[in-house]
Order: C-alpha cells, then sequence, then structure tokens
C-alpha cells in the first residue's frame, strides 16, 4: 500500500510499537473516534488525549507530516471520501472523467482497486478468517447494510451449502438483540460496512463482541468503524467512476474465501451439496432438460 494510499489511522498502527507512551495514549485517543478525534484544535486534540501539545506535534511528524496543519489536512480529506453521498461522488468525478468508453473505465477503475487491495491483503489473516468460518463448532452470522446486505446475502448463501450453523441477520435492526442472544464465546460474526458507515452495524459489532463472538469485517480502503471490533478485517479499494462505489473487489475476496473453507472441507462439504441436490429433485426449482433438445 503506498503511503498516499494509506490512512491516517493505518500510520498510527504501524508505529505503533515503537511510540512513546505518552504518544501511544495519544494514538489510542484518536483512534477511539477516529478520524473526528483529530479535527479539533491541536490544543483540543492534547487535552482529549490527557497530553502535551508538543507530544501531538512530535508524533504528527513522526507519522510523516510536516505538522499539525499538514495532517489536519489529511483528515479531512478521508473525512470527505468516506461521507460522499451518491449525488456529491458523482459531481465531484464527472467533470474530470476521461473521454473513453465507460466499459473501458470501469474496467480500469477495477484493475485498479484489485492491485491496491491484493497489494495489501495479508494471506495469513485470509486463511486465518477461513479456518475459524469452516471450523463447524462455531456457528456463523451474518449482516450487511443497506446496499453490502447483498455481498452479506450471497456469502450466506453458499455457506449455507457448505456447512450447518449459518444464520442471516435480518436487517431490521429491532430484531437484532435476539440474535445475539444466541450467539456464544467464539461464534463468528461475519459484517460488510462501507463508507457512510451505518450506526446499527457498528452498534450490532459492539455487543456480539462484549458477548464473545469473533468478527471478520469486509470493508473499504478507509476502514469502517466497526474494524476495531474485528478479529479479522478486509479494507478493500471501492472506488469506481461512478455515482456508486464498486462491490467488485469484495466479491472476488468473497469468492475465494467461499472456495478457501468448502476446499478445506471437501468430503463434509461434497456430502452435503449431495443431499442438497436430492432435495432439489423434489423441486420445480430448476429446469429439467427434456429428450430430444
Amino acid at each position: 500500500m503506498s503511503n498516499t494510499s494509506k490512512t491516517v489511522s493505518d500510520m498510527i498502527t504501524a508505529r505503533y510499537d515503537s511510540m512513546t507512551r505518552a504518544e501511544k495514549q495519544l494514538a489510542n485517543s484518536l483512534l477511539d473516534n477516529y478520524p473526528v478525534s483529530g479535527l479539533g484544535s491541536i490544543t483540543a486534540v492534547a487535552e482529549a488525549a490527557n497530553v502535551s501539545t508538543p507530544t501531538v506535534v512530535r508524533m504528527v511528524q513522526k507519522l510523516g507530516f510536516k505538522g499539525f496543519t499538514d495532517f489536519q489536512a489529511r483528515l479531512h480529506h478521508e473525512l470527505e471520501e468516506t461521507i460522499s453521498n451518491p449525488i456529491t461522488k458523482h459531481e465531484r468525478m464527472a467533470p474530470n472523467a476521461p473521454g473513453a468508453h465507460i466499459l473501458n473505465r470501469f474496467a480500469e477503475s477495477v484493475m485498479h482497486n484489485m492491485r491496491q487491495s491484493f497489494g495489501s491483503l495479508d494471506p495469513a489473516e485470509f486463511d486465518a478468517a477461513a479456518r475459524i468460518i469452516g471450523d463447524r463448532k462455531r456457528a456463523i452470522y451474518l449482516a450487511g447494510g443497506r446496499i453490502t446486505g447483498a455481498l452479506a446475502e450471497y456469502l450466506f448463501t453458499h455457506l449455507q451449502v457448505i456447512r450447518p450453523g449459518v444464520t442471516r441477520i435480518s436487517t431490521n435492526a429491532a430484531s437484532w438483540p435476539h440474535y445475539v442472544l444466541n450467539m456464544n464465546r467464539g461464534d463468528v460474526l461475519i459484517l460488510f460496512d462501507i463508507r457512510r458507515y451505518e450506526r446499527q452495524l457498528e452498534a450490532l459489532a459492539r455487543t456480539a463482541a462484549e458477548h464473545g463472538a469473533e468478527i471478520i469485517l469486509f470493508t473499504d480502503q478507509w476502514g469502517s468503524p466497526v474494524s476495531k471490533h474485528a478479529r479479522h478485517c478486509f479494507r478493500l479499494s471501492i472506488e469506481a467512476p461512478s455515482a456508486w462505489d464498486s462491490s467488485a473487489v469484495t466479491l472476488i475476496v468473497v469468492e475465494a474465501l467461499i472456495e478457501a473453507v468448502q476446499g478445506s472441507h471437501w468430503e463434509k462439504t461434497r456430502e452435503r451439496m449431495s443431499m442438497l441436490e436430492s432435495l432439489f429433485e423434489s423441486t420445480p426449482l430448476f429446469r429439467k432438460p427434456v429428450a430430444g433438445e
């Protein structure tokens, strides 16, 4: 991940172990309500962390910024990116849109997103997420937002075939406490949340984590607030020449995860698939070939 594509939170996390005690105190304060916690005056930021203003200056310089003003400019840019609604995003993008056909512009955008995302994706973290999803001693719960709910539904449909104990959480937030009530320590909650992050998903993540659930998060390059509750976090690039964000790379990683889970437990998966096919035979769901066609 290049320095320009890194968020301030990435920079803080990368340097956290080398920070002084006071700098770690400041880092924790900044990350607690990121990025808003860093947008006040330098005095307000220092007081919120109970550190001195020189500590703030030293830390932002260690992160690679010329000074506090430069540091805040990056935070403001991140905030603008994450809260952009589809109209704002389209109007900001359209005047600079290249003249090539939209198909080519989309293809280039998706390939760029893939390079950015796969360049920073940790195979060890991917493998660890696949292992806990494949662990049949753990129940799996999935949820997404207004748009990302479709990705949660897609993964849910496949995991249902691969293993038992998979639940799609209702989009009705009033019903979420009932699902959390059934979660045991070590169960897995898979969440999808991208910019214009949804408060209800953060509330669900926080409550589930307090009950001992382990959270796997699919989010964007800036990172949903859910990430502070997540054991495994896939931060994937979503930019597109459109008023809407792209789910292409997220879907590719989800499909790779599906294969990793089913491939590691193929005999059990194959048995379930065979049983499911027998059940399908008793329904009119799929078109059956007719002799002579």
